[in-house]
């Protein structure tokens, strides 16, 4: 991978130097379906680059990662390619004023999701290929310049198996056996796509008349192979795109500016999805094989909406570099979010932005390698590691907090005016700032600063002084910390809500306040004299980014009546706060457990109760006192399958409680019971045992010796498809055997025949919770490969096998010390390498310290 790197620095020597006219991209795939032998490795690939040089004479470099280079002509002159071609650059001597690059080249299939993607379906043999780049995957499919700031038109051609349609970002046709692509408009390589093969393909229309009267209209489709097509809802996906048209076209004032509208659903991808415009490619799970809550549906709307607004902000107009990746991420993350409440039947997903997406962002701020919103990117190996919660979530979070700050109107004329200014340009922090100023009238430089250029998260917390009867409020003042290493106080946008009891024992608010908190201590002079609260919500309805405490009042009142609050996103956000306080060590993990035990089962909203199932598996597996999680466990698997019965019949609680019923399942008769469900001798009234949900029950009769490789066999031979392949594996994988571990270490760590999609299930299936005996050996042996790990394979395993595999489950301090050790020896390991195994290492003293809050809980 070093070899592969690119920086900063030499990405912007190269953008002063050059600049590019236009690329001509030829790939013959039609190698992909092999000849009956060997599994094909390579495609041919011919590329043309028009560019200028800014100083003739000068020398710089183009991108290709290929096995094989046949031959590089530049300006008419044939160059040797053993001495110009170095496995990942492509030496450029004496550049003229004007140039033309020709390289023809031997590119390679890959198994990982990284450039040109090769999948046999297990189901029928068939193969489908698919391309993904983010960031810098382009040059492993065609010789270029990668780097988002020399954007260029692109003209794709494509040679494919006979039977087969091939898409790319702009319309295509077929003629004389090749696929010709529409020139696109000025994109950057990272955005570039091509999807091939026997793939189910469904159309639609939109259309729309614009303010100037002319027609706009947009050709739609919507993809994903055969053997999903009995379960693709693609009107559901056509019905969501054309909210999102109509809801970006109303807001922005810019028509969508690519042409054609194609969204691919793919198999084994690494991403949720990627805005490559014209041709929006996602994880083909977002296709239901079975019955799924209304989240699922929602996430999936949300994503849709999230690539939609890429088209403007990322794909029209494009950071320069990913320092301000924020730029495109943090927008559509918003834009996701916003678009789905005001477009779609979603109309409920502030709350799971809340309750779900913030808790990714305050994770990620917490971290050692948190960091500023406009990151300090040095090269791509940073920008691969930068897709994450801060970019995403808090960026999000950021933002709106700036619309409650700048006001909707303000924020929507700063970007309608971004796009017309910049359109298929590139920008930086300052561009965007400038027209926000400009539509808001405030200076952007201080909240910029204050939000953008700083990490680390805020803590708000109400005090209330009441007067000498304690009935009414003489003083209510909000307190902000930070953490010492981060210790920026930011100006913040709060409502804060007043809560209390009716007589009918609802918990309602009955006072709201928004006010402008700055410094360590801000009165809310409009709530003296305000009947006392119950309940103090300092960031009521969300409009900041920061993580709420709670006066003893209030938690007091939480612990008794959190059931009772009657506000969905009130309610969502107690529980994210009560969340924080159990990771911050401030709130026992039993006591959380308990929290969810009392009160889960009368949470109206599907998706806050699935996080909510999730944070308590992970209070148990984590936080809790090693000598309680016994009882722990009993309490909840006794709690999951008390609110299952207690569920209405097919309804989305009562699926949600049977796969966390599932999940937690482990003494013997909770065991039997799945056992029973999968073969009809009991049922729950109500409750379908579709194929999804009957491997949601055998992994862990699988993790607990209770279904065999036969059972597991029989399984696949009853779904005998991707999906139920990669259910098989993670199953097999989590067998409580030594033999069974050796086996799953050796197919990640020591071999690379596995898709990407197989070793992220068999990681999953190796590292449970359940088995730390089994599992100890490997924290030695996993210190000692993955340096070798990361230098050998692609960035994408090395991220899966550093984060699945580090020992988080050997919670004792041995396993820090070790980290530690392999820290202080490796100083001049890839930077990246250290950043996650610093992260694993800050998730490990977390969960230590959460463990002692909760041991000393057991002595109160």
């Amino acid at each position: 991978m070093p070899g592969e790197n690119l920086t900063r620095d030499e990405a912007r020597e190269r953008a002063a130097l050059l600049s590019v006219d236009g690329y001509e991209v030829a790939l013959d795939l039609r190698s992909a379906v092999g000849d009956g032998g060997a599994e094909p490795r390579t495609f041919r690939s011919v590329t043309t680059i028009r560019f200028r040089c800014s100083e003739p004479g000068a020398s710089s470099f183009a991108d290709l990662i290929a096995p094989g280079v046949t031959s590089v002509v530049l300006n008419g002159k044939d160059l040797d390619p053993g001495e110009v071609f170095d496995g990942s650059r492509i030496a450029l001597e004496d550049l003229a004023a004007e140039n033309e690059l020709t390289v023809d080249a031997q590119c390679a299939y890959s198994r990982t999701g990284e450039g040109m993607h090769r999948f046999v379906d297990p189901e029928d043999g068939e193969v489908y290929l698919y391309t993904q780049y983010e960031p810098a995957d382009a040059r492993r499919v065609y010789a270029n310049f990668e780097q988002p700031d020399l954007k260029a038109p692109y003209r794709f051609e494509v040679r494919a198996p006979e039977g087969w349609t091939v898409w790319s970002n702009g319309a295509g046709e077929l003629t004389d056996g090749v696929w010709r692509f529409a020139e696109t408009k000025p994109i950057s390589t990272y955005i570039t796509c091509v999807v091939a093969g026997p793939y189910h393909y469904v159309t639609d229309h939109y259309e729309r008349v614009l303010e100037d009267g002319t027609k706009l209209e947009i050709p739609l489709g919507a993809m994903c192979r055969k053997g999903l097509a009995p379960h693709f809802d693609a009107e559901d996906v056509f019905l969501v795109t054309k909210q999102g048209l109509d809801f970006f076209h109303d807001h922005f004032d810019y028509p969508y500016p690519f042409g054609k509208y194609d969204q691919a659903f793919v198999p084994e991808y690494n991403l949720g999805a990627m805005e490559n415009p014209g041709l929006v490619t996602f994880r083909e799970e977002y296709i239901f094989r079975g019955k799924v809550t209304q989240a699922s549906y929602e996430a999936r709307a949300n994503v849709i909406l999230h690539e939609m607004a890429h088209m403007w902000f990322g794909d029209l107009v494009t950071m320069e570099w990913w320092d301000d990746l924020w730029l495109k991420e943090s927008f559509a993350d918003f834009m996701g979010t916003f678009a789905n409440v005001g477009a779609t039947r979603f109309t409920d997903a502030w709350i799971t932005f809340a309750n779900r997406r913030k808790a990714w962002a305050y994770r990620a701020d917490q971290l050692p390698s948190t960091h500023p919103i406009t990151a300090d990117i040095r090269d791509l190996q940073d920008a691969k590691l930068n897709f994450d919660g801060i970019t995403y979530a808090k960026g999000a979070s950021v933002l709106k907090q700036l619309v409650a700050y700048v006001g909707q109107d303000a924020f929507l004329e700063g970007a309608r005016r971004y796009f017309k200014r910049n359109a298929y340009g590139n920008t930086r922090l300052g561009d965007l700032l400038s027209v926000l100023a400009e539509t808001s009238g405030r200076d952007m430089t201080v909240w910029a600063r204050s939000w953008l250029q700083t990490a680390g998260v805020n803590s708000l917390t109400p005090q209330v002084l009441l007067d000498t009867e304690g009935g009414r409020i003489a003083e209510l003042a909000v307190l902000q910390e930070a953490p010492e290493a981060y210790p920026e106080l930011r100006p913040h946008r709060v409502a804060v809500g007043l809560y209390r009891r009716t007589p009918e024992g609802a918990l309602e608010r009955y006072a709201r306040v928004e006010t402008d908190v700055e410094g360590p201590r801000t009165v809310v002079a409009e709530l003296a004299g305000a009947q006392a609260p119950e309940l103090v919500l300092v960031n009521d309805d969300d409009l900041t980014y920061c993580k709420v405490r709670f006066d003893e009042t209030s938690l007091a009142t939480l612990r008794e009546h959190l059931g009772a609050l009657t506000d969905p996103l009130a309610r969502a956000l107690c529980w994210s706060a009560l969340w924080n306080l159990t990771r911050d060590a401030l709130l026992p993990a039993r006591d959380f457990v308990g929290l969810v035990l009392r009160f889960a089962g009368r949470e109206s909203d599907i998706g806050v109760l699935q996080m909510l199932h999730a944070w308590a598996n992970s209070a148990l597996v984590h936080y809790a006192a090693p000598g309680w999680r016994a009882t722990g466990e009993r309490l909840v698997a006794e709690g999951a399958l008390r609110e299952l019965r207690a569920a209405g019949p097919g309804s989305e609680q009562q699926l949600a409680w049977a796969r966390f019923f599932a999940a937690v399942a482990s003494a013997e008769a909770d065991l039997a019971l799945l056992k029973d469900l999968l073969d009809g001798t009991e049922t729950v009234e109500g409750l379908t045992v579709d194929q999804e949900l009957r491997w949601a029950f055998l992994e862990p009769l699988a993790a607990h010796g209770a279904a065999d490789e036969a059972v597991l066999a029989a399984e696949l031979a009853r779904d005998d498809t991707a999906s139920g392949k990669r259910h098989q594996v993670r199953c097999l994988a989590a067998r409580p055997s030594a033999a069974v571990k050796a086996q799953a270490w050796a197919q990640v760590v020591e071999s690379d025949a596995l898709s990407n999609a197989l070793v992220e299930a068999t990681i999953a299936g190796f590292g449970l919770p359940s088995q730390r005996e089994l599992t100890a050996p490997y924290a030695e042996k996993y210190f000692a490969a993955i340096e070798r790990v990361w230098r050998e394979r692609s960035i994408q395993i090395g991220m899966d096998v550093v984060r699945g595999l580090y020992p988080a489950h050997q919670d004792r301090p041995e396993t820090l010390q070790a980290t530690d050790t392999w820290l202080a020896a490796h100083a001049d390991a890839a930077p990246a390498l250290r950043r996650l195994v610093l992260e694993a290492r800050d998730d490990l003293a977390r969960a230590l310290r959460a463990q002692e809050c909760d041991e000393v809980a057991a002595g109160r």
